[in-house]
């Protein structure tokens, strides 16, 4: 028979143990100060390492830090010769634009990026402004026009108006350009000077009586001008069928064959 009144050992009737961990002294468990330091603290700590770690000991094999040199200058030197110094270099280039450049031959390196003694690294990509050297134009037509707009239709196209030199013919216009040297069609560098030569007239010592009558006084003078003749005496005369100043009579028929710098009497119209 079993003695009931004997004690007998049961971990059922032993008083729990209370539990003891890291930090439970200060942090007690179920406490809300616990639960952020596990939950947000020690984390955070974790990244904070995690990207120092990186920063320090990953970036600098990835970026290849330490690696970086002063960029040589490659202006004024042709691509094919700078590509064989980026090439030793580990570096590549791009042609951002070409531009035209006065006094630059073709494929000379105008303007570079980065900028020489800017710290690049390897497999860096150049960028270069590369000149197309002088840019040509076509010299218009000009024979048969007067000065001044051959002069307007150089400027069009950018170049400028060199010497006049005087040639005398009888099968174009007075005072217009004959041809210009270097001549039409050719191309030039931009703003290069193009002569022209331009008819004097006749090259005898005699002209031909032009029509004034019924032109102005202004006018009459100016085809004297041209034709080499002279104005001679003016007379005036009462007409109201006619504006005043206009001319009424001239002393030579029209078309006469007169000697140069002979002298033309007009008689020109007035109100009183």
């Amino acid at each position: 028979m079993t003695d009931m009144s004997r004690p007998r050992a049961s971990r059922l009737s032993q008083p729990p143990v209370a539990r003891r961990g890291l930090f439970s002294n200060w942090l007690p468990y179920g406490s809300i100060w616990r639960k952020l330091f596990f939950g947000a603290f020690i984390p955070l700590v974790i990244l904070i390492i995690l990207v120092v770690f990186v920063d320090k000991c990953v970036m600098p094999v990835v970026t290849r830090q330490g690696s970086e040199f002063p960029l040589p200058d490659f202006i004024g030197q042709r691509v094919a010769e700078a590509q064989i110094a980026l090439t030793d270099l580990n570096l590549s280039y791009e042609i951002a634009s070409e531009e035209y450049s006065p006094g630059k031959p073709q494929g000379v390196i105008l303007q570079q990026f980065p900028r020489a003694g800017t710290k690049v690294k390897p497999d860096r990509a150049i960028k270069f402004v590369v000149s197309l050297g002088q840019k040509l134009v076509t010299i218009p037509e000009l024979a048969g026009k007067s000065v001044r707009q051959a002069m307007l239709d150089l400027e069009t196209v950018g170049l400028t108006l060199g010497e006049i030199q005087m040639a005398f013919s009888d099968t174009i216009p007075e005072r217009v350009v004959v041809f210009s040297y270097p001549s039409s069609g050719m191309e030039i560098p931009l703003g290069a000077m193009v002569n022209l030569m331009v008819n004097r007239g006749r090259a005898s010592n005699f002209t031909f009586m032009p029509q004034l009558e019924g032109k102005t006084l202004d006018e009459a003078v100016k085809l004297l001008d041209d034709k080499s003749l002279k104005k001679g005496i003016v007379s005036y005369r009462v007409d109201e069928n006619y504006l005043p100043e206009t001319v009424l009579e001239q002393s030579e028929p029209v078309g006469a064959e007169l000697d140069v710098g002979t002298e033309i009497d007009l008689v020109v119209s007035s109100t009183q």
